[in-house]
């Protein structure tokens, strides 16, 4: 095989389309634009989602509430999470939680939640804690530190 034996598969590559030039070419006169209208001239386009003047759906819809942008979003974790994948006197912080998977994969503030019991010790380094998981933790001997 040669250089110049090389062709394309057959019906892979197809001619563009030439408008505009004569009516037997079957594109001739109007340029496959059609009669009249606005889409016909030249210049013309319309932006996205443009409804030709009736009322567009983005404004037809009613709009509620209001999505603040300084909205801060915790994974959340629960005692009995702690409680399940920890020994005493450990330390949980988001390096630990992370290397058992206890975390989604997003990069969020960690806040601890009272749900379930614990028993162990721990010293638990979170964002931010219920204040029912913090007198929970403190009963049963362990340590709250907040981390900023």
């Amino acid at each position: 095989m040669k250089l110049h034996e090389l062709s394309p598969n057959a019906g892979s590559r197809k001619r563009r389309k030439r408008v505009g030039r004569g009516d037997s070419s079957g594109l001739g006169k109007t340029a496959g634009r059609g009669e009249k209208g606005q889409k016909s001239r030249t210049g013309s386009s319309i932006r996205p989602f443009f409804e030709g003047g009736q009322i567009p759906l983005f404004r037809r819809l009613p709009k509620r509430g209001f999505n603040s942008p300084d909205h801060i979003e915790y994974t959340l974790v629960n005692l009995n999470i702690l409680e399940d994948n920890f020994a005493a006197g450990d330390v949980v912080d988001a390096e630990s939680l992370r290397a058992k998977n206890l975390l989604g994969k997003t990069e969020r503030m960690i806040k601890i939640l009272a749900n379930g019991e614990i028993t162990k010790a721990l010293t638990v380094k979170a964002d931010k804690f219920s204040a029912a998981a913090k007198a929970k933790i403190e009963a049963v001997g362990g340590k709250v530190e907040v981390t900023e």
